[in-house]
């Protein structure tokens, strides 16, 4: 009983710490913009893939978001996948792949 407790409560916190504050809706039209026009060059103009791979909400459902953070933050080495850090921050990643997951990546304006 004790145990499942525990898990619940790291489960939580854990979660808690992995929320982030959405952009304001002027950056969320930004990033989905680039989504859209930058990361789809190479995954597709609907995301379904091309150079790189799959960003819709089946394909990444096995990709923990710390992994995604860092590939979007941090690229692929040896791959054409660059870094973004210089223009995304890490909550702004986290909620990208939070769009991503639910497959609703357009931009709210």
């Amino acid at each position: 009983m004790a145990d499942g407790w525990l898990a619940g409560a790291l489960g939580v916190v854990l979660f808690s710490t992995m929320a982030q504050a959405a952009p304001d809706g002027d950056r969320q039209h930004e990033i989905t913009y680039r989504l859209r026009h930058d990361c789809g060059s190479c995954h597709g103009m609907t995301l379904k893939g091309g150079l790189g791979p799959s960003l819709l909400p089946e394909s990444i459902r096995d990709r923990s978001d710390a992994l995604l953070i860092d590939v979007i933050l941090n690229g692929v080495p040896g791959t054409p996948m660059p870094p973004w850090d210089f223009e995304i921050s890490r909550d702004e990643a986290a909620w990208l792949i939070g769009r991503l997951r639910e497959g609703n990546v357009d931009a709210k304006k």
